[in-house]
This record gives C-alpha cells, structure tokens and sequence, in this order.
C-alpha cells in the first residue's frame, strides 16, 4: 500500500489528525460524546516558495506543528477544566439567564469590537505559546548539555570527543524528559491516544477498512512520528557537532541554536523519505526512532481506537484511498502475467 499522506498527534482525551491543510481535532468530553473541531491550515510555503525547497521545508513543518499542535492541546483541554471551574459557569450560567432580556439588548457594535479584541488576543497568546515551546526545547535538548560539556573541560581536553559525550548527555536528557513525564496519570492517557493514532494511520496504510476491531490489532509504531523525528534531531545533532566542534561556551551556545532549524530541515526529509520508502537500509536507519515510540506510545482502548477513527474521517476518504489502492494492485499484477 502506498502513504496515506496523514499525520497526527495525541492530545488530552483525544487526537488530531491532518490531511494536506486540513486537520480535524476529535476529543471525547467527560459526558462520552465524541467531539470533532475541523480546521485548515494556509501552508507559509504558498507565499514564499523557499520554503517548497529541501531542509528548508523542514524547517516550516517544524514550526507549522508546533502551531497546530498547541491549538489541539488548548482546544482538548478546554473540556476538562476542574470541577470548580464547572460549578461557577453553572452560577454565572443561572445569573445569565436572569439578566437574559438586558443582554439582547446590548449594541451589537460593542459586542463585535470585543469578539475582534479576543481574536487578537488569542493569536497573540498563541504567537506566545509556540514561541516559549521552541524555547523551551532548544534550551532543554541543546543549551543545557553545552554549559554541562563546559564543566568537563577540565577532564576532556579533546574537541570531537567533547561533542560526543554533549551528544550522549544530549540524548541522555531526552530519554529521561520522556520518562519522567510518562509517568504522570494525564500524559499516559495521552501516550494510549499516541498508540491509537499509530494504529489507525497503519490499518489504512496496511489496506484494512477502518474499523475498531482492525485497528485493534495493528502495530502502534509508525516511522512518520514526531518521537522518531525528536530522536533524529539529537543524532543527527550529535554529528553536526562532531564536525563542526565549538571553542568556548559562547560560540559552543550560539552554534547550537543558529543550526536547529537546519539540523531539523534534515532530520524532516529523512522521517519524509522513511514514510515512503520500505528500503532495508530505511527500515534499519529508522530502528532507533521506533524503539524510542516504545516509551511514547501505549496499548489504546477500544473507546480511544474510536477516536483515532472519528479524527481521521474527519479529513480523509478513507473507502475512495483504499478502493484507488486495490485497483492500483489489480493493475500491477496483470501487468506482471503480461510480461
């Protein structure tokens, strides 16, 4: 079977799923009733075709993930706010509709100007949010492991070998980042949503109908995963460095965030190639990066396989993809009994 072309990620009770530049979100709420939010997002690369280039790509569909991702996040959680919380919307929902005849009242033009100054806001928090992920990040997997390389100067006098232990510790932080997170309540849930996802993208690109009982059984590793990309980050990393060895902590800083997005751009095209091709050196490239989904990405209920499915039909035709495949298949055989 050939890609399916779709990606995702897991979220607070539900997952998003995204086909070219639409991306549906489906989220199962506290009272059961599944959920589904469908949206588009405009790619960059249609105004600036520089970014259509390789690595360059990369380095939009970095950003581009971190965005959607964070309006997936906010938008699940927006449904399981405390019980607190729901108690005084309760209360304020009771006063509302005493004072129900003054609110229809209300000038519209004032009620416009404020839905405008809430847009703004939310796109400015979102602005905010991305910006404190990527920060994040770089200063977790990258800053950190150069200032704690500096303190081992004193016993490591030798610049490649330098920049292999900072790639140790690097990947060393990745793994315990990983750990310790899947061992809070929430993030396994989010981590069976994450092996709900895999399973539902392999069952279609597997040539199965979309259904509970054969996504079920399905492998909850998938090459195309933001886990496998992370992972190809830090190694990918880890020989950039090698090559190109800092001297002192300033230029040691400065090297390690001025080549993350290339270093992105380059890991992209390869989880890109490894999504499409089924080449023994792939498959074994991409080992690693499916070993370490084996921490990411958990065994799914049945009611999260749900889900997954919901999310996906959201933004994909499913029947047409697998019936274009068959007929694909039917094809290529007879031309191999002609020849």
């Amino acid at each position: 079977m050939k890609p399916s072309g779709i990606g995702g990620m897991a979220v607070m009770e539900g997952v998003m799923m995204k086909n070219k530049e639409e991306y549906a979100i489906a989220v199962r709420k506290p009272d059961n009733e599944i959920v589904v939010q469908k949206s588009i997002h405009k790619d960059f690369s249609d105004k600036v075709k520089l970014f259509k280039l390789p690595i360059f790509r990369g380095m939009l569909a970095f950003v581009d993930s971190m965005v959607i991702g964070v309006k997936a996040l906010n938008f699940s959680a927006s449904f399981f706010d405390d019980e607190d919380d729901s108690q005084t919307r309760k209360k304020k929902a009771a006063k509302n509709k005493q004072s129900e005849s003054k609110a229809e009242t209300a000038d519209k033009n004032t009620a416009d100007n404020q839905k405008a100054g809430d847009s703004k806001s939310n796109a400015v928090l979102m602005v905010l949010a991305v910006l404190f992920s990527i920060i994040l990040s770089v200063a977790l997997f990258m800053v950190l492991p150069a200032f704690i390389i500096e303190l081992l100067k004193k016993i490591i006098s030798n610049h490649f070998l330098l920049s292999f232990v900072e790639g140790l510790l690097r990947l060393a932080i990745f793994i315990c980042y990983v750990v310790l997170a899947s061992m809070l309540t929430d993030i396994k849930r989010v981590f069976m949503y994450h092996g709900a996802e895999h399973k539902t993208i392999n069952c279609l690109e597997n040539g199965f109908e979309l259904t509970v009982e054969n996504v079920r059984w399905q492998s909850k590793q998938h090459k195309r995963c933001g886990t496998s990309f992370m992972l190809l980050v830090i190694l990918v990393s880890l020989l950039i460095f090698m090559i190109f060895p800092a001297t002192g902590l300033f230029w040691r800083v400065i090297s390690r965030i001025l080549l993350v997005p290339f270093i992105a751009g380059i890991s992209y095209e390869f989880i890109r190639l490894a999504g499409r091709s089924n080449s023994r050196l792939v498959n074994i490239l991409s080992k690693p990066g499916l070993w370490m989904q084996g921490l990411t990405t958990k065994e799914p209920d049945d009611a999260m396989i749900e889900v997954a499915i919901k999310s996906v039909e959201a933004v994909f035709d499913w029947r047409a993809f697998l019936a274009d495949n068959r007929e694909q298949d039917k094809t290529g055989r007879r031309k191999q009994k002609i020849s």
